[in-house]
């Protein structure tokens, strides 16, 4: 079941693709978080989707809001899939205890062993105040993101 629109959204402690521990509650009271969950890197529509955001970072990680993209993959894959695609923002590895954070969000498909393509925007209170869920070859629309953030 995926969390709902109006509850606190699940705490989590992730490393990222640099091997540093990142947790949702060190950004409360301070940034927005836009989550997103995609499938697996070096994917066609994951690349496609987190080069968008790439593109438009400044929409996404600012002073007011983070963003953090989440993976089943392992941080070593997630280096080098950042390194390969200029990704400067946070990828966190969901890989053991293996879809733990995906589970938490209701976005991890136990069929295919990996999260499908779930964004939560959460505000500074830890609150998802947003949320999307598509199937595993279903792009997002970043425009959704940034009127959901314009609406905080």
């Amino acid at each position: 079941m995926t969390i709902e629109v109006g509850s606190q959204a699940p705490d989590f402690q992730l490393k990222d693709n640099h091997g540093r521990t990142v947790r949702l509650s060190e950004f409360r009271g301070e940034k927005n978080v836009v989550l997103v969950f995609y499938p697996f890197a070096f994917t066609g529509v994951c690349t496609g989707e987190l080069c968008a955001l790439r593109d438009e970072l400044p929409r996404f990680e600012n002073e007011g809001t983070q963003l953090l993209a989440v993976s089943n993959d392992s941080i070593h894959t997630l280096r080098v899939f950042a390194e390969q695609e200029g990704l400067e923002y946070p990828l966190l590895s969901d890989f053991w205890p293996h879809g733990e954070t995906s589970r938490a969000y209701g976005v991890f498909d136990e069929d295919k062993g990996c999260a499908v393509r779930g964004t939560f925007v959460i505000d500074k209170a830890g609150v998802v105040r947003w949320s999307v869920v598509n199937g595993l070859p279903d792009g997002r629309d970043l425009n959704d993101y940034v009127k959901a953030l314009e609406a905080l």
